[in-house]
């Protein structure tokens, strides 16, 4: 299961629409190891001066690394995150995220990053089950 969903927010959604505080709160509680990555490099991507910043790290276990790819995998969570924090965010294998600041996107750095040749120059024997 991705979210943990409380009755009462299971409810409202069985109702009708929920809104977008209601459902990050969702995705930061359910997922904290992918809330933390994204936050980061969301922040670094607002304050550094590129409008860029990435993280590289491998995730400690295979959970956390669930909870990355549960929550750049799923549109809807994607798209909440990219909102919440005004950045789009990239992501390459199972670990590397990225976030742009909105006057980067189509810059040559994301280009670059985004790329079919940077995916391939990514890839390492360690990250065959990534």
């Amino acid at each position: 299961m991705s979210l943990q969903v409380s009755i009462a927010l299971l409810d409202r959604a069985n109702a009708g629409e929920v809104s977008n505080s209601e459902f990050i709160a969702c995705v930061r509680d359910s997922l904290p190891y992918a809330w933390k990555v994204v936050s980061d490099v969301a922040e670094r991507a607002h304050r550094d001066g590129e409008g860029f910043a990435e993280d590289n790290s491998a995730p400690p276990s295979d959970v956390e690394q669930g909870q990355l790819l549960r929550a750049l995998a799923s549109s809807s969570m994607r798209g909440a995150l990219e909102q919440h924090f005004g950045v789009t965010l990239e992501f390459q294998n199972c670990c590397k995220v990225a976030a742009f600041h909105p006057d980067a996107v189509n810059s040559p750095l994301h280009r670059q990053f985004v790329s079919p040749r940077a995916q391939l120059l990514n890839q390492s024997p360690e990250l065959v089950n990534c």
